[in-house]
């Protein structure tokens, strides 16, 4: 039996909700891949990561749910595997099949709402920094991709730590819109900051689960692990 391990970024904070979360979706995943045990660790809980790292054999793989190619997966991730030459896959943030996937995931809940997209708005609520522009540059680059596949009345980014701002991006919206979170995970970001910003917007329309929880999405990561394997 191979092994991967997915990694998230966790709550530092309040470790254990998100650690806890991410297991539960690890073991959504593993039940959907083919001869591979898929185990979970956050950053963020002490110890755990090198705990989960030295558990795993020489062969396996560290998938990042992430969604950019920062600093957590470049530096931080390497330095905490320390001797483990273990090979971390790319992040879900950068997989060239990405905005296809979610583009049908998109195009599952206008159908389910009958609504057709060009008379849809979608706010896409991205994390953003105050620090870097990186993060925005890439949900406005997947902004622009699934326009190319969905032709929605308008996209909207919003962002936590900069402007726009989610309630800015979801303000003046009728109910016909949809709102995805541009996150890997369900953390505090989701559960707290995205509600209140919709709430300040008045939002009235429908709130999709995050990036990395559409079930084309884990459905997507189970099959990269199992041909991670097979390629090897």
């Amino acid at each position: 039996m191979q092994h991967a391990l997915i990694v998230a970024h966790g709550q530092p904070s309040d470790p254990a909700p998100a650690e806890q979360s991410l297991a539960a979706y690890a073991a959504e995943v593993d039940a959907l891949c083919e001869d591979v045990t898929v185990r979970s660790a956050t950053l963020a809980a002490p110890g755990l990561f090198e705990d989960r790292v030295s558990e795993l054999s020489d062969d396996a793989v560290i998938y990042p749910l992430f969604m950019a190619n920062g600093w957590f997966v470049t530096s931080a991730l390497p330095k905490r595997l320390a001797e483990r030459k273990l090979p971390i896959l790319d992040p879900l943030g950068v997989d060239p099949n990405l905005p296809g996937l979610v583009a049908e995931a998109l195009s599952d809940a206008l159908k389910d709402n009958k609504w057709a997209p060009q008379d849809t708005d979608l706010v896409l609520a991205a994390h953003g920094s105050g620090r870097s522009r990186n993060p925005s540059a890439v949900a406005r680059t997947f902004a622009a991709e699934l326009a190319q596949r969905l032709a929605f009345r308008s996209i909207r980014p919003g962002f936590v730590e900069e402007r726009p701002s989610i309630s800015e991006a979801a303000s003046g919206l009728s109910a016909q819109a949809l709102c995805l979170p541009y996150f890997a995970c369900t953390g505090g970001h989701v559960l707290e900051d995205v509600p209140q910003e919709l709430e300040a917007a008045a939002f009235k329309g429908q709130v999709m689960p995050v990036v990395g929880e559409l079930p084309q999405i884990q459905q997507h990561i189970a099959t990269i692990l199992t041909r991670a394997f097979q390629r090897g």
